[in-house]
């Protein structure tokens, strides 16, 4: 299993049976507009998908694809939701407003200083975004095994390519590897593919969604190459290497 599906992630999780996956890692779209714009930069974000729903529409629709995450979460499993206090005509809208109203527990709120290009000076510079550790119980745990505080200054990624706004890998290995023991991992809205290459690099199983084609395509092509350079150095390859001297 290690498959990003070309699909709508809704009608693709309620085909599902419950209990299935250890990890959940996304980021939904933001419902920012049809056009997104990072400093100077501006862009259509998606080409199959209008980001530009009435607010409680879209808040409607994170509550039901939580919902539906929750039901697919093994009952210790753990599901990280990244996403960000929005500001919309002078009004900031945090994420808490539907979070709150789902079948999730929040377990904690880390803070991602990502720097990003907002310099509106009738504002304090709103310059980080939120990912929201999310389980089914109390007593779900991880392992602090990279020793961190809840303030993470990831280095964004992305903005130069196919997909405008691409996961970090560093935040992706950060959240794997505080739970060593999942074996399974999900990304409803998988986008660049970053999720799914980080997932296999630490030997995990991955499954996820994406329903705009051309990002599908790009992140097909991201994990191919990915998957090439491994077997440039699986063990075969270099015991041949070193059999005809080429190491």
């Amino acid at each position: 299993m290690n498959t990003v599906h070309l699909c709508d992630c809704m009608e693709f999780m309620k085909s599902k049976e419950s209990n299935v996956y250890d990890l959940i890692i996304t980021s939904p779209p933001y419902n920012l507009g049809t056009t997104h714009h990072t400093g100077g930069k501006r862009f259509r974000a998606y080409n199959e998908y209008d980001d530009n729903l009435p607010e409680d529409e879209y808040q409607e629709w994170q509550i039901e694809i939580l919902n539906e995450c929750f039901r697919l979460l093994k009952p210790n499993g753990s599901m990280f939701y990244n996403h960000k206090n929005r500001i919309k005509n002078g009004v900031s809208t945090t994420p808490y407003q539907w979070l709150l109203k789902t079948n999730f527990l929040i377990k904690q709120e880390l803070v991602w200083f990502n720097g990003s290009q907002n310099f509106d000076k009738i504002r304090f510079y709103p310059m980080t975004e939120r990912v929201y550790w999310l389980s089914k119980y109390p007593e779900t745990k991880l392992n602090n095994v990279i020793n961190h505080h809840d303030l993470f200054d990831w280095t964004p990624e992305g903005t130069d390519k196919e997909h405008k706004r691409a996961f970090p890998e560093k935040m992706i290995s950060d959240i794997i590897r505080c739970f060593p023991n999942a074996k399974t991992v999900f990304d409803p809205f998988s986008g660049s593919g970053t999720t799914r290459v980080v997932a296999d690099k630490l030997g995990k199983d991955f499954e996820g969604c994406e329903i705009d084609k051309d990002y599908w395509a790009a992140q097909e092509k991201r994990y191919q190459e990915h998957a090439q350079q491994n077997d440039l150095f699986t063990p075969e390859v270099l015991f041949n290497k070193e059999v005809q001297g080429e190491l």
